[in-house]
């Protein structure tokens, strides 16, 4: 254990901050916490300070130094196991992106707030503070305890963040069942229906090597089927052929309630996407639309890192490929190891470099909680359970035995892509999204004893 004590910076008006989330949220941005390095210190020891001012004590700590973890607890009234409200403060780069107003500056324009981290997530964290200090301030009633985790590292795979919360000081998270993190909640529209996907389940990180060998040789002499030849290959049956098709339970009742709600033909289409056999041409007949539903019913690799070659007159006798793979809910290493041994062939050579499973099963126990209380405020829209592509740190806290759920509630506008605008150059949030949210999360700490 290794405790961190760091100095918040000097305190403008904070007076009832929680009731200005777009302000709060524009703070947080303009703490420059890009991952690598982090250097989330500064804005944790900023949040610190407003939770000491609304008279709430924290514990910060630390796996690097510059890099600490906040928790904090409200006491609640012991009718339900606590709840955690987990999210974290790095972001990712900005390097080489044009943005219209610079990525730290926390402006607001045209209704919106813009800066690297609005949606992923200091947002999400600025609507959960909100609802934080808010509940110690009006004395609201809490089921049970309320535990509060700001986190270092996520976009990084969380090692000195979750990670080691987890590994570490899994007393923090004693008798928590539920938690509530990113991502979920945002509007989803599909031909003039719109739905609002709450997190429940996400994929799985299975990082895989390739290894491609062939003869090596002199750079002037012609090489036919070498390892650059097989590289190519792989990667073009990569590009043109998807992993087979498996349906969870999820994702089945995620589609069959849109299918339900959706009219003629894109209901009927939703349904097809059911069956495996018919799934992959329904995606390619759907096209951009189809996108989102994709890594839903698929194991999935990208190839993203490639080393080979040393001289530029030297032909490299091996290359390798790292891929960045995805498990479905339900599936391990050896499974991922099969079906890209179906589509690579035997010249190619494949292990496992990292693997962090999921949660062995969905407890599906608070969604109808989170799912009314977007209800009341949405009455046109429509909660379904949502399996995230990605991974959150909801991972890592899921081997506490704890059920995480995507639930930063944005009401959207139709033409806002929210996937397109997450790690992108201009990525922003509605002030009024923030409100939104900040609202929904503060009903969800009075309701989830319920």
């Amino acid at each position: 254990m290794r405790g961190c004590a760091v100095t918040a910076p000097a305190t403008p008006d904070r007076s009832a901050i929680y009731r200005r989330p777009a302000e709060l949220l524009q703070r947080l941005i303009r703490f420059d916490t890009t991952n690598p390095p982090g250097n989330e210190g500064e804005c944790i020891a900023y949040i610190q300070g407003l939770l000491a001012e609304s008279g709430i004590e924290s514990r910060l700590l630390a796996h690097t130094p510059g890099r600490p973890n906040l928790v904090a607890r409200l006491p609640g009234g012991g009718s339900a196991p606590p709840l955690l409200l987990y999210g974290h403060v790095d972001v990712v780069t900005t390097a080489g992106q044009s943005w219209r107003y610079p990525p730290f500056a926390g402006t607001i324009a045209d209704g919106y707030v813009w800066g690297r981290g609005a949606l992923d997530m200091k947002g999400g964290v600025a609507m959960m503070l909100a609802a934080f200090l808010r509940a110690k301030d009006e004395g609201a009633a809490l089921p049970g305890d309320v535990v509060l985790a700001v986190l270092a590292d996520e976009e990084a795979a969380g090692d000195v963040g979750a990670g080691y919360l987890v590994a570490q000081h899994p007393a923090l998270f004693e008798g928590i069942r539920y938690a509530i993190g990113e991502f979920g909640g945002f509007t989803l529209h599909i031909v003039g229906r719109h739905f609002y996907p709450i997190m429940v389940a996400e994929k799985q990180y299975c990082a895989v090597r390739a290894t491609v060998r062939g003869p090596g040789g002199h750079g002037s002499l012609p090489m036919r089927g070498g390892a650059m030849a097989k590289l190519a290959r792989l990667l073009q049956r990569l590009d043109r052929r998807r992993l087979p098709v498996h349906v969870t339970p999820v994702t089945r009742r995620m589609l069959e309630t849109m299918a339900a709600a959706l009219p003629f033909p894109t209901g009927a289409l939703l349904r097809q996407l059911l069956r495996p056999a018919r799934a992959d041409a329904i995606l390619a007949l759907l096209g951009e639309r189809g996108r989102i539903f994709d890594p839903l019913l698929h194991n999935t690799v990208n190839a993203t890192i490639v080393r080979g070659g040393d001289k530029i007159n030297v032909i490299p006798s091996e290359v390798v490929v790292e891929l960045d793979g995805r498990l479905l809910p339900g599936y391990g290493p050896a499974d991922m190891l099969a079906e890209l041994r179906a589509l690579a062939g035997d010249e190619v050579g494949l292990e496992v470099i990292r693997y962090d499973p999921g949660p062995a099963k969905t407890d599906l126990g608070l969604f109808d909680t989170l799912a009314g209380i977007l209800r009341e405020a949405d009455p046109a829209g429509i909660p379904v359970p949502l399996l995230l592509s990605g991974i959150t740190d909801g991972r890592l806290f899921a081997r506490l035995g704890i059920q995480a759920y995507g639930f930063t509630p944005m009401k959207l506008p139709a033409d806002f892509n929210f996937a397109q605008t997450i790690h992108a150059a201009d990525e922003r949030i509605p002030v009024a999204a923030l409100e939104f949210g900040a609202d929904a999360i503060f009903k969800a700490l009075q309701r989830f004893g319920g």
